[in-house]
C-alpha cells in the first residue's frame, strides 16, 4: 500500500462530522430523511451478502450500530448486536472479543465496518470461530485504505490509521481500547494483505473464500452512516452512473482510489 504517513490519530473532539457515533440520531435520520444517497450506499454494503446466506440460516451481526443490515438482508433469522444497550438491538452489551454466546450457534456472522474498531483482532477472529458452526461464514465489509481514503480521513479528522501496530499480538491493542469509536483503518490491511501472516495466525481457523476490492464513489457522498457530513443529493440513476464511471477509471489503481473491500471467510 501507498502510505501518506505511518500513523495518525484523531480524538472524538477533533472529528469534523456531526453527531459522531450517535446511533439514536442515525436511526432517526434514516427513518425520517429518506436520504437516497445513504440508502444506495447501505444497499451496496449489505445486499451482496445475501448470496452467501441461506433462507433458514441463523445469523448474527456484531457491531451493528443502528442495525441497518435488517433492511437489506433477506434472511429473517438475523439477530443484531453491539457493545451497547440500545433498544433496537436483539443482543445488548455484546463484546465481540467475548460474546458469551453458545459455541457453534450461527451459520453466518456479519461484521460490516467493524474490524477497524476491534482492539484485539486475533481475539475477535478466534471468538467468531467459536460461535460459528463448522463451515459457517464470517462476512466482512471493510475500509480499503487507499491514498484517497487516507486523505479523506485526514481532512475530516475521522478515526485515523496506524500501520505500525502488531495486530497479531493479543496483549497490544490496535486502537484505544477505552474508546468505543476509536478506529485503525489500517487493521484490515494488516490482517489480510500479508497472506503468510494470515495463514500462520488464522489459517487453522478460517479460509478466505471470497474477496473483492470496491470502487464506489457513492461511499464518500452518502452524508455519513452513523456520523453526518455534507453530501450532494442524487437520484439512483446518477448514483449508479457515477459509481460505474468511477469504477472503470479507478480499477487499474486500487491503491490510490479504492474505498472498501468485502470478504467472506469460511470457518474450518
Amino acid at each position: 500500500m501507498i502510505k501518506i504517513t505511518k500513523k495518525i490519530k484523531f480524538s472524538k473532539n477533533d472529528n469534523k462530522m456531526k453527531n459522531f457515533g450517535n446511533v439514536n440520531e442515525a436511526l432517526k435520520y434514516f427513518r425520517k430523511e429518506k436520504n437516497k444517497n445513504l440508502y444506495f450506499v447501505l444497499k451496496k454494503r449489505f445486499e451482496w451478502m445475501n448470496e452467501y446466506i441461506q433462507k433458514d440460516d441463523i445469523g448474527l451481526e456484531v457491531g451493528a450500530g443502528p442495525g441497518f443490515s435488517k433492511e437489506f438482508i433477506h434472511n429473517k433469522n438475523l439477530k443484531i448486536s453491539d457493545f451497547s444497550d440500545h433498544e433496537h438491538l436483539d443482543y445488548k452489551n455484546i463484546d465481540a472479543h467475548n460474546t458469551k454466546l453458545k459455541d457453534s450457534s450461527f451459520d453466518y456472522v456479519i461484521a460490516a465496518q467493524v474490524l477497524h474498531h476491534i482492539p484485539y483482532p486475533i481475539k475477535f477472529f478466534k471468538e467468531m470461530h467459536r460461535i460459528l458452526k463448522k463451515d459457517g461464514k464470517l462476512i466482512i465489509h471493510e475500509a480499503y485504505l487507499s491514498v484517497l481514503l487516507q486523505l479523506i480521513l485526514i481532512i475530516m479528522k475521522h478515526e485515523g490509521f496506524d500501520w505500525t501496530k502488531d495486530i497479531w499480538n493479543e496483549s497490544i491493542p490496535a486502537i484505544d481500547d477505552e474508546d468505543l469509536w476509536s478506529g485503525n483503518n489500517a487493521t484490515p490491511h494488516l490482517v489480510f494483505d500479508d497472506i503468510d501472516a494470515f495463514n500462520k495466525n488464522l489459517g487453522s481457523y478460517f479460509n478466505v473464500e471470497y474477496e473483492k476490492i470496491l470502487h464506489e464513489l457513492s461511499f464518500i457522498n452518502s452524508g455519513g452512516v452513523t456520523s453526518k457530513t455534507f453530501y450532494i443529493p442524487l437520484n439512483y440513476f446518477f448514483l449508479n452512473l457515477l459509481d460505474n464511471i468511477y469504477s472503470i477509471l479507478s480499477k487499474p489503481f486500487p491503491k490510490i482510489f479504492a474505498l472498501n473491500r468485502c470478504l467472506v471467510l469460511r470457518r474450518i
